[in-house]
């Protein structure tokens, strides 16, 4: 390990803010560390993570190039980013204690949206923005004759959009929004939303050949959280099939048993598939997996060919 650890991360307000809790816990131990910013754009790095089945981590690739390249010893990433298999030479050091892992509805300043969202299923004079399929999905299902807008870019880019559009609202991780202050204050939590598998985690990543940094990480991993997400994961993974769907999950330690919740939506909403399961968490090293394939011989293959289909 070097004298000064060198934290990789992208220069998006949160990032740097993720970035820093792991800097300040590093401190804790007495360990050096600094910040390299790692952009996306016109990385000239010559190794290209490979990734098992061909998945492409969007919002990691660049992280995870540079910590192949050895230009950082660890990466930090929201851990719903992260591809479902790491990059090949790439190894989970930690997950960080889980925040908030809602989704929240922000409306616009003008718009009629009551503080509980409820309004009707039947008004199609509602527009609300997302570019997650997953959210699309699930507004449609509850929600079928809203227009959705896509919207882009990182968390302070998508609410100056939504300031200036006239859109009635737009949804966002409610973790992205709280840990950078800028939730506001009309803000309306959307219990019923399941959220995307490890949404409101950080994942710390580093080299598997780098002992010593694995080391100094796994120290402050949290255990709840990292089993948790882990099985989220691995529901996503059985279901995902190489392309984005609409799947969702959510697994909760309550009473030394793990309640999990996981579905699959078709892209228009109109067709779900969902499963609970309570089990104990002597038993829960598999249940994402389980959970998948259960869902899938009860109506989850159906949608998910249906979307593969689509996207063909």
């Amino acid at each position: 390990m070097h004298d000064v650890l060198r934290i990789g991360t992208r220069d998006s307000q949160l990032a740097v803010w993720q970035a820093t809790q792991v800097q300040d816990l590093l401190q804790l131990q007495n360990i050096k560390s600094e910040l390299i910013f790692i952009k996306r754009d016109g990385d000239k790095d010559v190794i290209t993570p490979l990734y098992a089945l061909g998945v492409q981590g969007i919002f990691t690739k660049a992280l995870d190039a540079a910590l192949l390249n050895k230009r950082i010893d660890i990466a930090v990433h929201s851990m719903k980013d992260v591809p479902t298999q790491l990059a090949q030479g790439v190894k989970q050091a930690a997950v960080l204690k889980r925040g908030n892992w809602k989704d929240i509805l922000v409306k616009h300043q003008s718009s009629n949206i009551n503080d509980n969202a409820s309004f009707t299923i039947h008004d199609s004079r509602f527009t609300v923005a997302t570019s997650s399929v997953r959210r699309i999905a699930q507004w449609l299902h509850r929600y079928p004759n809203s227009t959705i807008e896509n919207l882009r870019g990182n968390v302070n880019t998508r609410l100056r959009k939504l300031e200036t559009s006239n859109w009635n609202g737009a949804i966002f991780a409610a973790a992205g929004l709280e840990r950078i202050n800028l939730r506001p204050d009309n803000a309306v939590d959307l219990n019923w939303m399941l959220p995307a598998p490890a949404q409101g985690a950080i994942m710390i990543v580093c080299r598997e050949d780098n002992i010593e940094t694995f080391k100094a990480c796994a120290y402050f991993n949290d255990e709840t959280s990292a089993v948790c997400t882990k099985i989220e994961k691995d529901f996503l993974h059985v279901l995902m099939g190489g392309c984005s769907m609409p799947v969702a999950a959510l697994a909760e330690i309550k009473n030394d048993m793990i309640v999990f919740t996981g579905n699959i939506l078709s892209l228009d909403g109109k067709e779900k598939a969902e499963l609970n399961k309570t089990v104990s968490i002597n038993d829960a090293i598999d249940l994402g997996t389980l959970a998948a394939k259960e869902l899938l011989h009860n109506g989850g293959k159906e949608i998910a060919e249906q979307i593969r289909n689509a996207k063909i």
